[in-house]
């Protein structure tokens, strides 16, 4: 081959010939980039899933640098360059294919992402299985790219002589920088695990519901250092991985998201407490949100005015049965205003005539 090279040079100039392969890399890169983009548009319109879309998604601009690095860096053999130069351009393009292989494989990640995502819909009503692979995915996802980041910084940096001798260095001296550097990232390496243990323990996961810091929020994110709770008036919680590890909180959805929803009335004594168990039971099943599974009304405590009336009801997830007590809650207020407002709470007072009225003008 390199025979050949040799007899077309006495044909072509060099600079032409270097030219003639340049633009042949970049003809191919842009070719490729125009079917890609094409594809793009044509698939982004479509709404529903299909990995073909997935992968051009993800992987399409990638590869147009991809591809044409890997054809000069293949060609690089039929330049005619000057010795001095050509060492500098084919480091530089091994660096640049380096990189460019590092962000397909990032990429990549997301294609089997978007797969696992389209097969575990967390959109459906029990999503236990799915929020639980969904948390391990992200994590492991995460971890994936930074290692994949390191890898490619340290074998970029390696490719370098000098560099090479200051990493054999390093590991000469390790003994004491090592334990220096131990006690330094002790915070970070803690955290590294205690998302270790979340992602496969699971004491939370994606959109599980949560009481944390006295707060109430689904979790959002989960990331290799830290947890994002979307609280319900969408604030954002931020709090270290290793907090779910080391302090109490309440998960609401650990299990199923199945829970039980409370709705306190107090009024007076002379209430009918059966007129008002039927009309809960009548409002239960006028609303859907209701899943038929727990209604109870109960008098749970007795004060010196009022009595206190416990709506016990039951809903598919902690959302729903907010919505719910909220519904029980007014329309017991308003049954009780409408039919026996002579039981609302009410303050008894006792008066007697004072000594000078009892006596005679």
């Amino acid at each position: 081959m390199t025979e050949k090279i040799l007899h077309i040079s006495d044909y072509v100039p060099p600079y032409l010939w270097n030219l003639i392969i340049l633009s042949t890399a970049i003809i191919i890169g842009l070719l490729l980039k125009f079917i890609i983009i094409r594809l793009m548009v044509y698939y982004q319109q479509r709404l529903d899933y299909s990995t073909f879309k997935s992968i051009i998604t993800h992987l399409g601009k990638p590869l147009t640098w991809f591809i044409p690095l890997l054809m000069l860096n293949l060609l690089l053999s039929w330049f005619f360059l000057d010795p001095k130069i050509l060492p500098v351009l084919s480091k530089t393009l091994q660096i640049a294919l380096t990189i460019s292989f590092a962000v397909l494989l990032v990429r990549t990640i997301s294609v089997f992402e978007d797969y696992v995502y389209h097969i575990f819909d967390i959109k459906k009503t029990d999503n236990l299985r799915e929020r639980k692979i969904r948390t391990q995915l992200q994590f492991v996802r995460k971890f994936m790219v930074t290692l994949i980041i390191i890898l490619t910084i340290s074998a970029i940096l390696l490719s370098f002589e000098s560099m090479r001798r200051i990493g054999t260095g390093l590991i000469t001296g390790v003994g004491v920088g090592g334990i220096i550097a131990g006690f330094a990232a002790q915070k970070s390496l803690s955290n590294l695990f205690a998302g270790f243990q979340i992602a496969f323990t699971q004491p939370i996961r994606i959109d599980d519901v949560l009481i944390v810091e006295g707060e109430w929020g689904r979790v959002e994110e989960i990331t290799l250092t830290y947890v994002v709770v979307c609280i319900w008036d969408q604030r954002r919680l931020i709090l270290p991985i290793n907090y779910f590890i080391e302090k109490p909180f309440q998960n609401w959805t650990r299990i199923s998201a199945d829970i039980l929803g409370t709705v306190f009335i107090y009024a007076d004594y002379t209430l009918p407490v059966q007129a008002v168990r039927d009309e809960l039971t009548r409002l239960l099943h006028l609303n859907a949100l209701w899943d038929k599974r727990v209604n109870v009304l109960q008098v749970t405590d007795v004060k010196e005015h009022t009595m206190e009336l416990r709506a016990l009801m039951s809903a598919s997830n902690s959302s729903q049965a907010f919505d719910l007590r909220c519904y029980v809650r007014e329309n017991l207020v308003t049954f009780i205003q409408q039919n026996y407002p002579e039981s609302l709470p009410k303050t008894r007072a006792i008066i007697t005539p004072s000594d000078n009225q009892k006596q005679p003008l």
